[in-house]
């Protein structure tokens, strides 16, 4: 195997899992440090129920969830200036908001990370959740915001 394939696949299941974490923080308010640890030691390259999971790169993971939450105010800012008219934030759900999250923290803060790759993978998170409709929404909201903060 290629050593740049093991990783994309380790920073895809990071992102997977990003966004898990973020979707639990939402919905129980569970500390940022507890949340990190339960996932460190319980899901992060465990098996649960028969099913094995990719090892996830760690610090990319951590790095993700802090940043997202530590720049929420700001991600959200770009977020919703890209919903249209009668949207809010409010009104996404919880697994949608947590992928555009995700995504936006890491169009503003990664820039060793390309801007394709970012909408790309975090389109394959939401293809795990939802139809095409909402992929492509995924797809047309991370590409407006990266318009405006990657040069």
């Amino acid at each position: 195997m290629k050593r740049g394939a093991g990783r994309s696949r380790s920073r895809s299941a990071a992102r997977l899992a990003a966004v898990q974490a973020l979707y639990q923080q939402e919905m129980e308010g569970t500390p940022l440090a507890r949340l990190l640890d339960e996932f460190h030691r319980h899901r992060l390259g465990a098996t649960i129920e028969d099913v094995e999971y990719t090892d996830a790169e760690v610090d990319f993971f951590d790095d993700v969830v802090r940043g997202a939450e530590a720049r929420r105010e700001e991600i959200d800012a770009a977020i919703t200036k890209r919903l249209t008219s009668g949207w809010n934030l409010p009104r996404l759900d919880r697994p949608m908001r947590a992928i555009l999250r995700a995504g936006t923290y890491e169009l503003i803060a990664r820039a060793d990370v390309p801007t394709a790759t970012i909408i790309s993978e975090y389109v394959d998170v939401a293809d795990a959740f939802y139809d095409k409709r909402e992929t492509g929404f995924v797809n047309g909201l991370l590409d407006s915001v990266a318009k405006d903060v990657r040069v």
